[in-house]
């Protein structure tokens, strides 16, 4: 008599619901709509229909119930009921290319859309997600799910077949997956893919065929008698005779219990019989073990003005707007919880794969720019109200003694460190106001009429600031107050730029522009200069030297480190899609490496100086006639056999290198008008470092990632996902290059460790299983592109080196004010902090306690002391997760300072109740 446990299918009902994909928006909306309300229909009528999933994301109710209100209380009724599951999170965000913080919103306002219905389902689910960042075990746990269940990013070896002998195999289809700082979370690997019980058959000969297949390739990678069958794939209708085909499986196997389960029953079920060893699966999930062909990764560079949108929408909201909103709220202004979420969930709209990842069709991405004007539009409004609050509430009323006409400012800085830098602020000399009745043509006169005269830039002690003045002439300007009509302006305007020096971490240096006599016991405004040789620019930290052919030599001169051939462009053809890059065979990279550049210098201040580097260069206009009959032949792009024109099309690169007085990096803003298809261009940077391996900013965490690919990987090209930069270091020196919104680098394997980063990528078509015409994702026309090239001493979290490419991520803020007293000195930040190798992420208000949230984490693997500060005493302070939840949190200290130690690698949140 066998002893083998008796197998169960659990067969689990579901959709993959991408809003938007080879069909616009709308139009798989329509769908939705039939979909969800055969599934109310079914669930009323069918009993037998125990439940289904609905993909992890709640966005799906908003959808739905947008068309079909009257369907609400039905629905909420499945939900209660436990027959619809829904959660954890609002979207299915893709993880590589959205922040840590846009995914810490997702998670929070998931659960917070969920518990209004009653219910979380608290599954860690990325079905199809383009691979997985190694910070989601923690992620998930700190939001107390400990399982996670994808698709992608792990290859399994199956059970009896061989032993999985690598970090990122699976010997079965569950597995232990283990987080950077040791979270560990139950693995469900899809090993035969988020479909494998679709469109079950209700017919007995074609069952038996059906559940052969199924059951064998189900218990290949088992590790347990619990067997997984999805049913539902993407966009898949409701199979309404689900019951009757489950009925005929029991008949057919009598050996097996079939059920129709949901996820809550299947993982207690594989947690009750585990009885094999699991592997263990450490760090990110990229699909490392497999020939590189089909990871998706290209998706990072395709369409890449949508990367550079997300970057500046993410940076605004989390890095601008909450910080000053919180700032803000300490002055006695409300919190706007509701802008923020409308903000981030609009945001949020664009952030799924097929999305952020530029891999849909036309249609969907003309839609997604304006969803991202949309964020940044309540975004901006934000920032507007919550400077001036702040403002308001700053004494500046020293500035009073330089007479009527001083002009103070307020400059804040928003990111974690404390920071010194270049700042352009426009201020108004002179407003008239309509109502004031002067006829138009007087006011024009008047404004035209000022004279600027002598000015200086002053500083809260009085202390001259080297600056430039810009007249901006005059310009029309309008006040919407909350307690009157619109009132309308003209103005005479200036933009003045000026060296910006230690601003606070989180908070503010006010500054005047004043004029008259004060102006002029301060009229010598330093002439010193950064420029101090031939296209050479120096100041005392980095030298730099722009060669004839463009290329820069940046020299660090705390260590002597020279880097040579740095900033060349790279051209190359692009035979593949929206998914994945593919250079004709054969071909030989384009450079401008022998192009003889147009160099001169554009701006020379005592605190920044700027190089003008003009490429003229000649690009192949397009692929050959053979590409498109290969992709209307749904050739697999590997297997293409097209090749590039000799027609060429300019490809004029203008390039803008800037130094500034105290700056750590190299600072690089590169502009073109993209009239040639089907090709790549990368911005070169070889680094000369023996190292082989480097490092990468990915969510939460600085990645260790291998050089050299693995063994089974065939793919020429070994590109990769970043964030925020990229790092090649040794023991004694490292090269960072931070970049805005360009998510694609690869480290070559030249000989030179040479950093390339994807500046646009060319293609016509979205690929994957059939043939859509892309032509917007040729992307012809302007672009621009902004980097940073940070050398520093190899320790890359201690030096300051990865502080300084986050700082590069967010923009200053400023604000014009009036003379006035407030309880906010000229120089003030309302905290402090302090850990090596510990990065600031975030500073909000709770929405429910009204308790200022601020996070941090470990960019070590090794623990870090962290210390907060702040000026007065606090009610408590407590430590608590990602979902800031108070009840239960365990209190740290009561005082006016919080020291703690941030495990390796670890997330952490401080609540501070006033």
């Amino acid at each position: 008599m066998s002893n083998k446990p008796k197998r169960t299918a659990h067969i689990i009902s579901h959709t993959h619901w991408d809003r938007e994909w080879y069909l616009p928006y709308e139009k798989h909306h329509v769908r939705l709509i039939r979909l969800m309300d055969v599934l109310m229909d079914t669930l009323e009528n069918d009993t037998e229909y125990k439940s289904f999933y609905l993909d992890g994301q709640t966005i799906i109710l908003e959808d739905y119930l947008q068309v079909r209100p009257e369907q609400k209380e039905r629905h909420e009724k499945y939900i209660r009921e436990g027959r619809i599951f829904i959660g954890p999170w609002y979207i299915l965000q893709d993880a590589f290319l959205t922040s840590g913080e846009a995914n810490i919103r997702n998670m929070q306002i998931g659960h917070k859309d969920a518990r209004r219905y009653g219910q979380i389902s608290k599954v860690g689910y990325f079905p199809d997600t383009f691979g997985i960042v190694g910070q989601a075990p923690q992620l998930m746990r700190q939001s107390g799910i400990d399982n996670a269940l994808f698709g992608r990013g792990v290859k399994p070896t199956g059970f009896n077949n061989t032993v999985a002998d690598s970090e990122y195999e699976s010997s079965f289809s569950e597995l232990i997956w283990e987080g950077p700082d040791g979270s560990k979370v139950l693995g469900i690997l899809f090993a035969n893919w988020y479909s494998n019980g679709n469109e079950i058959p209700a017919d007995p000969e074609e069952a038996k065929a059906f559940w052969d297949r199924k059951l064998a390739d189900a218990e290949k990678y088992a590790s347990t008698p619990e067997l997984l069958f999805m049913n539902g794939c993407d966009h898949q209708p409701i199979q309404t005779d689900l019951a009757e085909a489950l009925e005929t499986a029991r008949k057919l196997y009598p050996d097996t219990e079939f059920v129709h389960s949901n996820f809550p029953q299947y993982l207690e079920s594989v947690k009750g019989h585990q009885e094999n060893e699991l592997s263990v699966v450490r760090g990110e999930l990229r699909s490392q073990r497999t020939d590189g062909w089909g990871t998706l990764v290209n998706t990072a560079s395709a369409r890449v003005y949508l990367k550079q949108m997300n970057q500046h929408g993410q940076a605004l909201l989390e890095k601008v707007a909450e910080p000053l909103a919180a700032y803000a709220h300490l002055t006695g202004q409300a919190y706007p919880h509701h802008l923020f979420t409308y903000a981030w969930k609009t945001l949020m709209q664009n952030h799924p794969h097929d999305s952020i990842c530029g891999c849909s069709v036309d249609e969907v991405h003309r839609e997604m720019v304006t969803r991202f004007a949309k964020s940044r539009d309540v975004a901006e409004s934000i920032i507007e109200d919550s400077k001036r609050a702040v403002a308001d509430a700053v004494d500046t009323s020293s500035f009073a003694q330089y007479g009527e006409d001083a002009l103070p400012f307020v400059v804040f800085n928003t990111t974690g460190w404390e920071r010194t830098g270049t700042v352009s602020v426009e201020l108004d000399v002179q407003r008239i106001y309509f109502r004031d009745g002067i006829p138009l043509d007087e006011i024009s006169r008047r404004i035209q009429a000022l004279e600027l005269g002598e000015r200086v830039v002053l500083d809260p002690s009085g202390k001259p600031v080297p600056f430039t003045l810009e007249d901006l002439g005059q310009r029309f300007g309008y006040d919407l107050p909350d307690d009157r009509f619109r009132q309308p302006y003209m103005a005479r305007a200036v933009r003045i730029t000026l060296q910006a020096n230690a601003v606070p971490a989180h908070g503010l240096r006010a500054y005047a522009l004043v004029s008259g006599q004060a102006a002029a016991q301060h009229s010598d405004n330093a002439s010193a200069s950064l420029i101090t040789g031939n296209n050479v620019m120096e100041n005392s930290i980095l030298r730099v030297a722009a060669q004839p052919n463009g290329s820069l030599t940046v020299t660090d001169k705390r260590n002597g480190r020279e880097y040579r051939d740095l900033l060349v462009y790279e051209d190359t053809g692009d035979i593949g899609n929206e998914y994945m890059y593919k250079q004709p065979e054969g071909e030989a990279p384009l450079t401008t490496r022998d192009l003889q550049a147009s160099i001169r210098v554009v701006e020379d201040t005592p605190f920044r100086a700027t190089l003008e580097i003009v490429h003229d260069w000649e690009v192949p206009a397009s692929a050959d006639e053979l590409l498109q009959k290969e992709q209307i032949e749904v050739v697999y792009y590997p297997e293409r056999k097209a090749q590039r024109v000799k027609e060429t099309v300019p490809m004029k690169i203008r390039t803008l290198v800037r130094l500034e007085k105290d700056g750590k990096g190299v600072k690089v803003e590169a502009s073109f008008n993209n009239q040639a298809k089907d090709h790549r261009v990368r911005a070169l940077f070889p680094t000369d470092i023996e190292a082989s391996r480097h490092r990468v900013d990915s969510m939460f965490e600085i990645v260790t990632r291998d050089n050299q690919p693995a063994i089974e990987w065939q793919n020429p090209s070994n590109a990769q996902h970043q964030q925020a930069f990229v790092d090649v270091s040794g023991e004694t020196a490292g090269l960072a290059v931070a970049n805005l919104g360009l998510n694609e680098y690869e480290v070559l394997r030249d000989g030179r460790n040479t950093i390339a980063v994807t500046l646009l990528r060319s293609v016509g078509e979205l690929g994957d299983w059939g043939w859509f015409p892309t032509p917007e994702a040729q992307c012809l026309g302007e672009h621009a592109v902004q980097l940073e090239i940070i050398p520093h001493d190899g320790r890359g979290e201690e030096s300051g080196a990865y502080a300084e490419a986050y700082q590069f991520q967010i923009p200053w803020t400023s604000v014009q004010t009036g003379i006035h007293t407030g309880d906010l000195s000229a120089v003030h930040a309302p905290f402090a902090w302090s850990g090596e190798g510990v990065a600031f992420s975030a500073w909000t208000v709770n929405e429910d306690s009204g308790d200022h949230m601020l996070r941090w984490y470990n960019m070590k693997q090794q623990p870090a002391s962290l210390r907060l500060e702040w000026p007065q005493s606090v009610s408590r302070a407590y430590k608590t997760t990602i979902l800031e939840e108070t009840e239960g949190a365990s209190v740290e200290q009561l005082s006016e300072s919080l020291e703690l130690e941030a495990g390796p690698c670890e997330i952490v949140t401080i609540g501070i109740e006033r």
